[in-house]
């Protein structure tokens, strides 16, 4: 397949599954080519980043696409941000007065409360990526509860779309950003995500470990890296928790 034609989705939709990223990656494992979206209308075992849990009641969203995209491995999590800049358009048109922003690498925010979450997934070799998994969780209907997180549900600031509207929307903005960044690189993405995030300056910690480095954001290097400008001088991370100063 030509990475830089349209993407013709094969949606799959299941009633129920343990997770539609698992499913993407048996099916991905045995061949299953570029272009498999699979949405499940409950999870029972969803996945967060870091191995944490995610709850998908019925009426929100789990969807999982799987690429086989020309990527080097190296520049595997730029598809974090780029599916981040495909939800937030997804969300915003849905709810387009509801006070959303991205939170680096991985969150999309409702007025500051996790409204919605991304996990990438990847297998390769010898230099190469195999495959490439995005798993998307969003709060449309239901607002779970998570520890030590405000999460928050869309249909608070709009009325909710049912999953498979929301995730018909989804898929175009991701194909469109994928054919995007086929042609023209990460630089549009790059540019697309900053004007969803939190205003450059905005004070902002990063937790690495045990260890929280305070500053104030500074914006995203050519790689998708956050820039954090510290008493000390500028700090690069590609890696870590972004706390605002509420959850610091």
């Amino acid at each position: 397949m030509n990475p830089a034609s349209a993407t013709s989705w094969r949606l799959q939709v299941h009633e129920v599954l343990p997770s539609t990223s698992d499913l993407c990656r048996d099916l991905a494992n045995n061949g299953e080519p570029h272009g498999l979206a699979v949405l499940a209308h409950r999870q029972s075992e969803g996945r967060g980043s870091r191995g944490r849990a995610w709850s998908s009641p019925p009426g929100n969203l789990a969807l999982s696409v799987l690429l086989r995209p020309n990527l080097p491995p190296r520049e595997a999590a730029q598809m974090s941000l780029l599916a981040g800049v495909a939800l937030a358009e997804a969300t915003q048109s849905f709810a387009p007065n509801a006070p959303l922003a991205l939170k680096w690498p991985n969150d999309l925010l409702l007025a500051q409360a996790k409204l919605a979450g991304i996990l990438i997934e990847t297998h390769g070799a010898d230099g190469t990526l195999d495959w490439l998994i995005i798993g998307i969780g969003v709060n449309l209907a239901h607002a779970p509860a998570i520890p030590g997180r405000a999460t928050a549900a869309l249909a608070q600031h709009a009325p909710a779309p049912t999953p498979d509207a929301f995730a018909t929307v989804l898929l175009a903005r991701l194909d469109h950003w994928l054919q995007t960044q086929a042609q023209h690189g990460f630089g549009p993405i790059r540019s697309a995500w900053l004007r969803h995030a939190q205003p450059l300056g905005s004070a902002m910690s990063i937790k690495l470990g045990d260890q929280i480095i305070s500053g104030h954001f500074a914006g995203l290097g050519d790689d998708g890296s956050l820039h954090l400008q510290t008493p000390a001088g500028p700090r690069h991370f590609t890696a870590g928790d972004v706390l605002f100063p509420l959850e610091a």
